[in-house]
This record gives C-alpha cells, sequence and structure tokens, in this order.
C-alpha cells in the first residue's frame, strides 16, 4: 500500500472511486451530526468542478484515503478528510494532514484550517495530536449553538 498521495484532476477517472469513498466514510455521520453534512449534496459533477478549483489528493490504488485542499487568502482549507475503514490506524489520515502542510508551505500559505462538527470528538482528539488549535466555534445558519470547530495550524509558509 503506497502512502504517497496521488492528485486528481478534473478528468480522473478515480474521482467517482473517490466519491464513493467520501461517502462510505461520512455515511455513519447521518444521525449524529445536526445539520446533515454537505457530503448528501455531492455529486460527480461537483466533485469534478471541484478537482478543476482545488486539489483533490489520496493515497492508495485504489485510493483508500482522500483529501480536498483549497487555497484561500490566509491559510490552506482542508474538508472532506476521509480514510476508509478498512484502512484506519494505518498512518492515513497523518500522512494526509502532513501533506496539506507541505502543501501550504509551497503555497506559501502561513497555516492549515480545517472545521470538524463538535459531535465528531475523535476526530479532535486527531487533530489536537496532530497540532492542530481550535481557533473557533460556529453556527450553521438557523442553529442557536455552535455546530462546527475550526482548527488551524501554522506551517510557516
Amino acid at each position: 500500500m503506497g502512502l504517497t498521495p496521488r492528485r486528481h484532476g478534473p478528468d480522473d477517472p478515480a474521482l467517482a472511486a473517490i466519491l464513493d469513498l467520501i461517502r462510505t466514510c461520512f455515511a455513519p455521520m447521518e444521525g449524529r451530526i445536526d445539520p446533515p453534512s454537505s457530503m448528501l449534496r455531492m455529486t460527480l459533477t461537483g466533485l469534478q468542478q471541484e478537482a478543476a478549483t482545488s486539489e483533490i489528493w489520496s493515497l492508495g490504488t485504489p485510493s483508500l484515503s482522500c483529501v480536498i485542499l483549497t487555497p484561500r487568502p490566509q491559510a490552506l482549507y482542508l474538508g472532506k478528510l476521509a480514510v476508509h475503514p478498512a484502512a484506519r490506524r494505518q498512518g492515513h489520515a497523518r500522512r494526509l494532514l502532513d501533506h496539506a502542510e507541505a502543501r501550504a508551505r509551497s503555497l506559501r500559505l502561513p497555516a492549515v484550517e480545517l472545521q470538524s462538527r463538535v459531535e465528531l470528538v475523535e476526530n479532535h482528539a486527531l487533530f489536537a495530536a496532530a497540532g492542530y488549535a481550535e481557533i473557533a466555534r460556529t453556527a450553521h445558519p438557523g442553529y442557536a449553538q455552535p455546530t462546527s470547530i475550526t482548527f488551524r495550524k501554522t506551517t510557516g509558509g
């Protein structure tokens, strides 16, 4: 199993499998997080469009883990980090976090930022162990209490 990140362009046929991977990994959140994940609205066409404007990376052939990286003015935004259940505890998430940090430095962005739902405490522990600090709590529209936590790690980019 290779832990060398592979970037997927908008015409990459592997994007269909990556969409399936994201759906598989995010499915257990249904009924656990409120509001529901934006993953429910993801389509192959949307993922192809995202590959044209952001960076979609995966590990393994076939893809066992993936992440979407989007450059923003003050940070590289890390979204849709997904690791197939059979590949968990094998270093995939950490390798993709490390890759995001390297990409931020190469893009001369000072940090990596990500958001996690407040209910997903196991993810918060992973991010904290990787050196990410909580910087904000925000609420989705229509919610009085925070629904998401923003984490940030300075990369020196």
